[in-house]
């Protein structure tokens, strides 16, 4: 007969789900003043200087993908008994190379994505500082306080949209809002070294810049499949429809973003091979289950787009639900790539890549409109969930 768990396994138990209460609160804040800075920008800017402004946020989701896998690597590595200060020197070192990727970067986005060379260095100046700030985080999720976290995790979103929101109100365009915001990011990256945690450390980290390269592989796979259509509006549609898309874009990552709680609570069951298969398949049919409703809410509030942003965004009404779709098709895959990382089936995530190359040849050989854009994008982000997925299930129950 088994016994009944400890009074510290209870304890556990309680922190864990109150950590991920804290952190899910604090990702919540971060991601809903993401998607309200969109409203003001859309009014304010109009179309073709919202389109640019989307753009550029969208590249800076892309160049930061290495500030993602970093968080992952300080924190493991900060559990495993690494020097605060190492992992810190990992940090800036890491961050130094992004700077210069994004130097390096610099005039090649301002050509492809037709923005102007201002406004792309002050979104590409986001990158290195969000990878300082991915290193604190790293350091406070390693160490369990995931209070400080949430908090750290909220204040980013708060300091990077509410500069930008201010320059846009006194009539900004869209190089000075980033600027802004990317130093507003900077103050939050800073002010997170006063919770520096304590450390038990017993040897310097091992891990060097490469390891946080290889982990970025998964990530940049998924950012890039969430990306891609944002980015090819802007050199297959003209600026107008370009600027249509961003907006209904926001749809799409709000469906994206929204069920991350789901990855957070099942993840550590992924990684048990006991009960691997029936976390993976809770988490996909969770996952599809909240798309769906988020579909339907968005085919509710179509009628509001007008209102909200401005009658000149009156043709995203009718293909809203399609961009949510995306989104949620999307949410769909990440559950599926959080399965393979927590496994180290990471293999499966070419199908992501292989996807990716599908969709960029079908956009850039068939799409010459919003709509032929938005159906490539659901089409093929429907058909890459519904393959990871599968592959994801099959892998968990082999394992």
């Amino acid at each position: 007969m088994p016994s009944p768990p400890s009074d510290s396994s209870r304890a556990g138990q309680r922190v864990a789900v109150a950590g991920v209460g804290l952190v899910t609160a604090g990702s919540m804040v971060a991601n809903i003043a993401a998607y309200l800075l969109h409203l003001p920008a859309g009014r304010w800017l109009g179309p073709e200087g919202y389109g640019e402004f989307a753009a550029l946020l969208a590249a800076q989701l892309v160049l930061a993908v290495p500030a993602l896998a970093l968080q992952t690597v300080v924190a493991r590595e900060y559990v495993g008994g690494a020097r605060v200060e190492s992992l810190r020197s990992l940090t800036y070192r890491t961050s130094a190379i992004v700077g210069v990727l994004a130097l390096v970067a610099w005039p090649i986005v301002a050509w492809a994505l037709g923005t102007g060379a201002t406004a792309t260095a002050a979104a590409l100046a986001s990158a290195p500082v969000l990878v300082l700030l991915a290193g604190e985080q790293g350091l406070l999720q390693g160490a369990g306080r995931f209070g400080s976290l949430g908090a750290v995790l909220a204040a980013a979103g708060v300091g990077k949209v509410v500069p930008a929101v201010v320059a846009l109100a006194l009539g900004a365009g869209p190089g000075v809002a980033l600027a802004v915001s990317t130093t507003g990011t900077l103050a939050v990256a800073l002010g997170a070294r006063v919770l520096r945690p304590g450390s038990d450390a017993t040897h310097e980290s091992p891990i060097g810049v490469v390891a946080v390269l290889r982990a970025s592989q998964v990530q940049l796979a998924l950012i890039a499949l969430t990306s891609l259509d944002l980015l090819s509006a802007r050199i297959v549609l003209d600026a107008g429809d370009a600027g249509l898309y961003a907006l209904g874009a926001v749809a799409a990552k709000a469906a994206f973003w929204l069920p991350q709680a789901v990855g957070v609570v099942l993840y550590p069951r992924m990684a048990d091979p006991a009960r691997s298969a029936g976390a993976v398949r809770t988490a996909l049919v969770v996952l599809a289950a909240t798309g769906t409703v988020v579909v339907l809410a968005a085919l509710a509030a179509s009628p509001l787009v007008p209102l909200l942003v401005g009658e000149e965004y009156e043709p995203v009404q009718s293909v809203l639900w399609l961009f949510a779709a995306q989104g949620a098709c999307l949410a769909v895959v990440q559950g599926g790539l959080l399965a393979t990382i927590a496994r180290e089936r990471t293999r499966i995530a070419l199908l992501a890549w292989l996807a990716l190359a599908v969709e960029a040849v079908l956009v850039f050989t068939l799409a010459t409109t919003l709509t032929q854009l938005l159906v490539v994008a659901v089409s093929t982000a429907a058909v890459t969930a519904i393959v990871i997925g599968v592959a994801a299930v099959v892998t968990a129950g082999r394992d």
